[in-house]
């Protein structure tokens, strides 16, 4: 579970507590305001970067921050999908999510999963804009809602097929 950051200072104050003044993780998060949990992972982190009590002088905020959190390297080697033109590949007839997720794994084989595909495409919904407002006067326009694929059906008296 990832840990929310807290300022550089509260992180200072968290290991100055801890080495100088010897306090508990419980007392270090009430004194501090944050949780146990956050408590353990500074310590566990200042560790981890081998920084020990009192932290350099020349260490800074930004170098204290790069110590604990150093950037982790990219484990994806394969560019995300283009989810602009999946939204618009969407909107033509008979494509479905499915098919063009199909069309990039041919492209790139070791890349998302279906499941992940369609979260990575639900994220981006939630960032589109979903009304359109359209002003127009009552009785001027019709607006008919057609799905693009139209289904055959056999006529009974003359056994023509037609299609709806």
């Amino acid at each position: 579970m990832p840990m929310e950051r807290t300022s550089m200072k509260k992180a200072r104050e968290v290991l100055r507590l801890k080495y100088e003044a010897q306090l508990s993780n419980t007392k270090i998060a009430a004194s501090c305001n944050i949780s146990r949990e956050s408590v353990r992972h500074y310590v566990a982190r200042a560790k981890a970067a081998g920084l020990s009590w009192p932290l350099p002088s020349s260490l800074d905020d930004s170098a204290l921050e790069k110590a604990l959190f150093p950037k982790e390297a990219s484990a994806c080697t394969v560019p995300l999908p283009d989810l602009k033109k999946v939204h618009q590949e969407l909107k033509k007839k008979g494509v479905t999510l499915w098919l063009l997720w199909e069309e990039y794994k041919v492209l790139y084989p070791e890349s998302f999963q279906y499941a992940r595909f369609c979260e990575l495409y639900r994220a981006f919904k939630t960032s589109l804009h979903p009304t359109m407002r359209q002003h127009h006067k009552a009785g001027e326009k019709v607006f008919v809602d057609f799905s693009g694929l139209t289904v055959p059906y056999i006529h009974k008296a003359t056994g023509e097929v037609r299609k709806a």
